[in-house]
């Protein structure tokens, strides 16, 4: 963990933890964080895993591809889409979801949070 004017870097997992084109939950605290490898992409991101559709910790099983030129990701329940850039939803009425910033360093990959989010 490194800390930084109430922002935090949090260790996440390893590179080889997170399968190419899937993702997989972390827990950083009482907090359940979805991370994407976009490896078609060459990009990572990490949003909040409940899917505001009906409350369930279910987007880090869901399906990763694109709209255009922007990633998203389908809750594997009721194929809700989220872009992972910005956490908007893309399909439908439902409220945008949590997004937070990835780093990979030396096969570790890390997750940026406020410090008031934790």
């Amino acid at each position: 963990m490194v800390e930084t004017m109430n922002k935090t870097w949090f260790l996440a997992c390893q590179v080889q933890d997170v399968p190419e084109n899937g993702g997989v939950c972390v827990k950083v605290k009482d907090q359940q964080i979805a991370l994407f490898h976009f490896a078609r992409r060459g990009e990572w991101y990490a949003t909040q895993n409940e899917c505001p559709h009906r409350q369930q910790m279910a987007l880090s099983r869901g399906m990763i591809g694109s709209q255009g030129e922007e990633p998203k990701v389908a809750c594997p329940f009721h194929k809700k889409t989220f872009s992972l850039k910005t956490g908007a939803c893309l399909s439908g009425d439902v409220e945008a979801i949590k997004t937070y910033s990835v780093m990979v360093k030396d096969e570790s990959v890390y997750i940026f949070m406020e410090s008031d989010e934790i």
